[in-house]
């Protein structure tokens, strides 16, 4: 097989792995994480935009594009920020610093309603930002025969855009979907799909689904 010469290829569903990023109840839940710990309209005005982005369309995306990926053969996958430990003396450096601890088996750690896994799809817990630093994501990706990432979640430019790089890096082809990812402002967001672009290949929902035969 020869090597690729562009990003702009379209994916081959047996080798193909949809993985959503931190879509989970203590960073996408309004009651989770320190959102649970203030008040709704505290909520509201600094996080209104970012739960109203995951309500109006980000999720709904996100259900679209996993249920056409299980019908076109694609693995589903997800990762979730939860520590190996209940303390969470496992997490980063950065982790700690910033204070986020699930704890292993928790709510928190445990996938949105709208996108839960099925059957035996599978979830990586991380401890860290990019998903491929703490996890062994990239060794069970090769045993799986996978060449092609399409990546979406939270946030668009925190953990989403370290595991856009580090994909690339790792020698995937990345397709990312803008309008199934949010973070907490508008701004964030486009600045950060902007910036990604020289990584990987950026692509609608309707795109993906109609690349898939599943529009």
């Amino acid at each position: 097989m020869s090597e690729p010469t562009s990003r702009e290829i379209a994916v081959e569903p047996g080798h193909t792995a949809l993985l959503f990023i931190d879509v989970q109840n203590f960073s996408a839940n309004r009651a989770g994480g320190h959102f649970g710990e203030m008040a709704p309209e505290d909520v509201d005005r600094k996080y209104g935009y970012f739960f109203d982005r995951l309500r109006e369309s980000a999720l709904p995306n996100m259900q679209r594009l996993q249920t056409g990926c299980r019908n076109a053969g694609v693995e589903v996958l997800y990762t979730v920020i939860e520590s190996l430990t209940l303390d969470g003396r496992d997490r980063s450096l950065d982790y700690k610093i910033t204070g986020f601890n699930v704890p292993k088996g928790s709510w928190g750690a445990q996938m949105v309603e709208e996108i839960k896994p099925q059957g035996d799809e599978i979830v990586f817990p991380k401890s860290s930002s990019s998903v491929f630093i703490s996890t062994n994501i990239d060794y069970i990706l090769r045993n799986l025969g996978v060449r092609y990432l399409i990546l979406c979640g939270v946030l668009t430019d925190q953990c989403v855009e370290s595991a856009v790089r580090d994909a690339c890096d790792l020698g995937y082809l990345v397709t990312l979907v803008p309008d199934c990812c949010a973070t907490y402002s508008k701004e964030r967001h486009e600045n950060s799909v902007q910036a990604i672009k020289g990584y990987c290949r950026q692509r609608t929902t309707e795109e993906v689904l109609q690349e898939l035969g599943q529009a």
